[in-house]
């Protein structure tokens, strides 16, 4: 696989016209039927675990980077107690803010379900590179040559580094390295047929437990 993030080659077929109607449409067909079938069970099961065992806001929201490197609002079920840092520093592994509940839901990927609203709205994808903390895009733009390539396209739910084992806790450089190599690989050899084989890939480790989700 090619990822040589200092290429400037960049496959425009992710870009035209029409690959844009066909991504966007199979967005918001896919994201309506979750958030009217599938998400209403998982947020009655949410909110009352998490007021239980957790209480205060049900969502978590952030700022994080989007598309061209537009500021979004993104949602997710709030997993850590409520703390001065979550905006600004990332969960570790063992990190003690975040709870048992908030554990479970972090392992099956649950807290990233309502992004999907995120989806229907138009500030993400479903497929896409995963979008970064403001703070993060601000340090790892320097440190990175064509880290902002990634930034071409709405960031996504799931992507392709993500089904590669390339999530969670950044301890050395290299990691975000290695994600962008794989975010920008993604962006030059899309297809509709990539998007698909990704959403499988991430449903079978929702299913099974990531072991980088903590």
């Amino acid at each position: 696989m090619d990822t040589d993030i200092t290429n400037t080659e960049h496959c425009l077929r992710i870009d035209t016209a029409w690959s844009k109607i066909m991504k966007r449409s199979f967005d918001i067909l896919f994201s309506a039927v979750f958030l009217c079938t599938v998400f209403p069970v998982i947020f009655i099961i949410v909110y009352i675990v998490t007021k239980t065992t957790m209480p205060g806001k049900i969502f978590f929201i952030q700022k994080r980077s989007g598309i061209n490197g537009k500021v979004f609002r993104c949602y997710k079920f709030r997993t850590m107690l409520e703390n001065a840092d979550s905006d600004n520093l990332q969960a570790t592994r063992g990190d003690t803010r975040v709870t048992r509940w908030g554990h479970i839901l972090r392992k099956t990927s649950i807290d990233e379900t309502p992004q999907f609203i995120n989806v229907l709205k138009g500030d993400m994808s479903i497929v896409g590179p995963r979008p970064h903390m403001i703070r993060q895009t601000i340090e790892y733009s320097r440190l990175i040559d064509g880290y902002m390539k990634r930034l071409h396209v709405k960031p996504g739910v799931t992507g392709w580094s993500q089904i590669h084992g390339y999530r969670g806790e950044i301890r050395q450089l290299s990691d975000m390295e290695n994600r962008v190599r794989y975010d920008i690989w993604y962006i030059r050899h899309w297809s509709f047929r990539l998007d698909l084989f990704i959403i499988f890939n991430t449903a079978t480790k929702c299913l099974y437990g990531d072991e980088n989700a903590y």
